[in-house]
């Protein structure tokens, strides 16, 4: 039994240290909520959808000749949480999108996506998340029985 009660304590010991609370860490850190309807409108104003599409918003134009054409939203299956979006906007190369061949959506290792960081506002920021994170819908897990391999 103490060498089960040992196991768990290093177990413990090992999780609390992996959450971090150095200088850098996002621990606590949340921006404001945003508002959709401004974030739609941030969107355009931004031209997001020179390179972006939007499943589901056909109103939102999108040119035909665009060289690159990453699709938003739509049906997934894990959540698009806030953080993920934030990072995707403010730091693009952090994760390319899958999906698409490299030479589309990166060149020298760093994502093709124009740094706003410098023309966007924090409420732009986040109204356009608001926005971009309304469009996803979670599609629900259907667990499949395995048949087996029967000749």
């Amino acid at each position: 039994m103490k060498p089960m009660l040992s196991l768990v304590c290093c177990a413990l010991l090992l999780l609390i240290a992996g959450c971090d609370s150095g200088p850098k860490s996002g621990r606590g850190f949340t921006l404001p909520e945003g508002d959709p309807n401004m974030g739609e409108a941030t969107f355009t104003q931004l031209q997001c959808n020179s390179c972006h599409i939007v499943v589901g918003k056909p109103e939102i134009p999108h040119p035909e000749n665009a060289e690159i054409s990453v699709k938003l939203g739509g049906k997934v299956r894990t959540v698009q949480t806030y953080g993920q979006l934030v990072t995707s906007i403010i730091n693009p190369s952090h994760r390319l999108a899958k999906g698409y061949p490299l030479e589309m959506i990166q060149e020298q290792g760093e994502s093709k996506m124009i740094n706003y960081n410098v023309v966007m506002s924090v409420e732009q920021l986040t109204d356009l998340v608001a926005f971009l994170q309304a469009q996803y819908e979670l599609e629900p897990y259907v667990p499949t029985r395995y048949q087996g391999y029967f000749p």
